[in-house]
């Protein structure tokens, strides 16, 4: 496992207070937040409390702070469905906060939210069926304990207070600032100056036109392109539906089923007519770019939809290319100098300031110590059981949502299997709910988190050795199909073979 810092495991005095709840839900993002609201709707009788190392809430949407930060999806999918949308799809991560904040006080979960509590560890007991989870106060250092039936992570997967740059030759040359979007400084004086960004994906493509009117140019370096989706920033149906004043719910709801319908004929499209994909990806480029220079800098490699493709509200960066303000280079690094980056091609670019926008480190489970009765837990060990729960690992769920969808559809469904889980739990007295791989499926080989001829991105290959494995039948690994978990989920046999109840 990671590294966790410096933080130890509390002992002594301070330990012995101990609070317990039913229920402990670990972060107060997208995730945390609207599994909260299932548990509290769909299990009344449950106490919970939710614990957030932040001062807090919004996850990612408090911690990135450069300049455009938005949503990459719409927000009719990303967001809850209990919850309609009424702004623009693509929306600020201000607009994202805000509509979290209703989420909260509309439904009364402040007072559950315990701020500035960093999870240090939690080990199970078997003779108790409870986790007992250690945690620091980080404005005080006070130490904190708890004992909870059930963990519910919902705290992400990288961390927050770092992001990944790779380690590039002479980069203590550079005479300028060296800047990580996950870090952005609030003081950074970038007006006037000359910008590098390196990077392909939706921070980089963010970036890029929302700096480019105030540097004297801005260049983004990539070493290979990346699939984009432009597009006007608003939903026509919705739209209509709005003039004809219908009820924002029916909006929320008929708009959400319209998107997804279409991202599923999108996705299997992807599979089964990549080349048609691919070019009408790279026309709609077109109608901004030369072909010539869509050709050289925004043409990937791979099939589409093995990285994550991110909706560019109208278009903006490519905009800001064709004006001239922004430019693109797609060349691999040699290594920094003083004045800026020299390119493997012999191309030397000048910068004041060369922000890495190379995206994230991998964070399993918070980083948290994990262990059973005193014994530590790899879950490198582990099998995944359809991507949320972990061979024997009790009374424990991780939320980890889509990358071809809206994240926050599968907070949504693994809130309605949880609770149903939960509830099922209560109904038969059990203490405990472990999955285990059954006989039938014993021999079943073993592989990696995600297959990479599906899904590659950089910071999952990085930190794969970290992950549970997945097994080659569908129920022990994360598809990434949120069209056929929405059925399934709901019909899963809580009585199955693989759940192991005590």
């Amino acid at each position: 496992m990671p590294d966790t810092g410096t933080l130890a495991k509390p002992t002594g005095a301070a330990a012995q207070k101990t609070e317990h709840f039913d229920v402990l839900i670990v972060g107060a993002g997208i995730s945390g937040i609207g599994s909260a609201y299932h548990l509290q709707q769909q299990c009344p009788d449950k106490s919970f409390v939710i614990l957030e190392t932040l001062e807090t809430f919004g996850g990612t949407w408090h911690t990135h702070r450069y300049p455009g930060i938005r949503s990459d999806s719409d927000l009719y999918t990303f967001g809850y469905r209990f919850k309609p949308w009424t702004g623009d799809p693509i929306a600020s991560a201000d607009k994202i906060l805000n509509y979290m904040e209703e989420v909260i006080e509309d439904n009364d979960l402040d007072r559950h939210i315990r701020y500035g509590h960093k999870i240090v560890s939690a080990d199970w007991s078997k003779d108790d069926a409870l986790w007992t989870v250690h945690a620091v106060r980080v404005d005080t250092g006070e130490e904190l304990r708890f004992t909870t039936n059930f963990l519910w992570m919902c705290q992400g997967y990288y961390r927050h207070d770092q992001g990944y740059t790779p380690d590039w030759p002479d980069m203590e040359k550079f005479k300028g600032e060296i800047v990580h979007p996950q870090t952005w400084p609030e003081d950074l004086d970038y007006k006037g100056k000359k910008v590098i960004v390196i990077g392909s994906g939706a921070t980089a493509a963010t970036l890029v036109p929302a700096i480019a009117g105030d540097c004297e140019h801005v260049t983004l370096l990539q070493r290979s392109p990346t699939y984009f989706i432009p597009g006007r920033n608003e939903n026509e149906l919705a739209d209509r539906l709005r003039q004809l004043q219908i009820d924002e719910s029916w909006i929320h709801e008929i708009t959400r089923k319209e998107i997804l319908h279409n991202q599923d004929e999108f996705t299997r499209r992807s599979f089964e007519e990549p080349e048609e994909v691919r070019k009408e990806l790279l026309d709609a480029v077109k109608l901004f770019l030369p072909e010539d220079f869509v050709e050289k800098h925004f043409t990937p490699k791979y099939r589409p939809w093995r990285q994550r493709i991110a909706f560019v509200p109208d278009g903006d960066i490519f905009q800001g290319i064709a004006s001239g303000k922004a430019s693109v280079e797609t060349d691999e690094i040699e290594r920094f100098t003083e004045k800026g980056i020299l390119l493997k091609s012999g191309k030397e670019l000048e910068a004041d300031i060369i922000i890495t926008a190379t995206g994230f480190h991998l964070s399993v489970l918070g980083d948290i110590e994990f262990s059973k009765d005193g014994e530590p837990i790899d879950f490198a060990d582990t099998v995944t059981w359809r991507g949320m729960m972990f061979t024997g690992v009790p009374n424990m769920v991780w939320v980890f949502g889509y990358f071809r969808a809206s994240w926050t559809l599968r907070v949504d469904l693994m809130g309605d299997f949880v609770c149903r889980l939960l509830n099922h739990m209560g109904s038969h007295q059990a203490k405990s709910v472990t999955v285990e791989i059954p006989e039938k499926d014993k021999d079943m080989k073993l592989l990696p988190w995600i297959d990479p001829e599906n899904f590659n991105p950089g910071y999952l290959m990085r930190s794969m050795h970290l992950l549970p494995k997945r097994g080659d039948k569908y129920e022990w690994q994360h598809t990434q199909d949120y069209w056929r978990e929405k059925d399934e989920l709901p019909a899963i046999d809580l009585d199955g073979d693989e759940f192991v109840y005590a």
